[in-house]
């Protein structure tokens, strides 16, 4: 079997679970093309992104005169096809969050990867995130009269589902993917009841590197790791305001911000104003494996955001027998228990998730072990890649020969 995959940006340091699935598929037997509009920006540290890099192929950056010859070989290809994605290009410009530049900029994405699947006899395409991608992919199964499939990771698709077409794109794909029960809710909310059939669930997986590698114990440091992108959703903001509230309590812990993005000179002000500088260290974006030397380090992960799909990064920290702490939203109560793998707080209140990271700092260390040898149960039980990844192969052989 043979299927092709498209990521907006690929690699990238924080979509390794993307690396992952693509891996295990392969150990399944499927043949996986790597195609994706843009290489990573994100410097991508880790050795397995590097060598990701040789094994896919990029549309941006060919030049103007190949990428117009991409254009009319479509066109000359299936020239009545060619009309209608164009104008399906059109018509999801009208409403969206996007400018009618960028999606002529989509068809023309399109044009590349439906040429680049038909000369790999390839008729099925997934595409990861349901914004730009699964607009390209839908546009594609326009061209080439392939099947096309994406998976649904959460914000992304959430906060501006109708800006981003997502009703349609439900509506065409031949197969949906949520990686929560959340998630699939919200999408279900978009369609008609028959497209709910095809919306299924398939969790993001942990490989042998979390399965197979030696677990060290509890950790009783005074700190917590909270691992993400530097932006709104993710409430960093109530993490400083939490820090400094324990603080004044006569508490102090050090807070791990492991990652980077455009609110990092923000939050550095807010730690500085807050008087908690000095307990607040940033990294920027590090690799996978120094990832989980920080949380390795830490006394457990804390997640403050408003918005969510189902964070890898929760899984891969309980997998390192860390207990967590994490907002009540989106799909993290599927996977965390209060109270037996961590502790759940409201969104939005610093107050709540200052006491819950008291009552971490305040558990000995048979409760730490306790609860990280639940959480890592949990994790491994609930997220194991070759198990996501049979469900995917179960799903992609279920569409040989569906057309868009």
């Amino acid at each position: 079997m043979k299927v092709a995959y498209l990521i907006s940006e690929y690699p990238k340091v924080s979509h390794s679970f993307i690396r992952r699935e693509i891996a295990a598929l392969e150990r399944q037997g499927v043949e996986v093309l790597r195609f994706a509009i843009r290489g990573p920006s994100d410097g991508s540290p880790d050795a397995a992104d590097v060598q990701e890099l040789n094994r896919t192929r990029y549309v941006l950056g060919a030049g103007v005169v190949p990428t117009v010859a991409h254009v009319l070989r479509a066109f000359v290809r299936r020239p009545v096809a060619f009309m209608r994605a164009v104008h399906s290009a059109l018509r999801l410009s009208r409403r969206a969050e996007r400018s009618l530049v960028h999606h002529i900029a989509y068809f023309v994405e399109a044009c590349v990867v439906g040429n680049w699947m038909h000369e790999s006899e390839v008729s099925h395409l997934h595409a990861h995130f349901g914004s730009n991608p699964a607009t390209v992919a839908m546009l594609t199964g326009q061209l080439n009269g392939c099947s096309f499939s994406f998976t649904a990771h959460g914000t992304v698709e959430t906060d501006a589902a109708q800006f981003i077409g997502i009703p349609e794109k439900v509506r065409r794909a031949a197969h949906v993917i949520a990686v929560s029960e959340y998630g699939r809710s919200q999408l279900c909310r978009w369609v008609e009841p028959v497209h709910w059939d095809k919306i299924s669930v398939v969790h993001c997986g942990l490989d042998a590197i979390y399965r197979d590698a030696p677990v060290q114990q509890y950790n009783e440091a005074r700190r917590f790791v909270c691992v993400g992108r530097l932006s709104p959703e993710k409430g960093q903001f109530l993490l400083i305001d939490a820090l400094a509230e324990l603080r004044r309590q006569g508490l102090d812990a050090e807070l791990v911000l492991a990652g980077d993005g455009e609110l990092r000179s923000a939050i550095e002000q807010r730690s500085a104003q807050s008087g908690v500088a000095d307990l607040v260290r940033i990294t920027g974006w590090i690799s996978g494996a120094t990832v989980r030397e920080e949380i390795n380090a830490a006394r457990a992960l804390v997640l403050s955001s408003f918005a969510e799909g189902l964070p890898v990064v929760l899984m891969e920290a309980m997998a390192c027998q860390r207990p967590v702490i994490a907002t009540r939203v989106a799909g993290i109560p599927e996977l965390v228990r209060d109270g037996q793998d961590g502790w759940l707080v409201s969104p939005g209140n610093a107050k709540e998730l200052a006491a819950a990271m008291q009552r971490c700092l305040e558990a000995d260390a048979s409760q730490l072990q306790a609860m990280g040898v639940a959480a890592r149960s949990r994790a491994m039980e609930r997220h194991d890649v070759d198990r996501s990844a049979l469900q995917l192969k179960q799903v992609f052989a279920s569409l040989a020969g569906t057309t868009a």
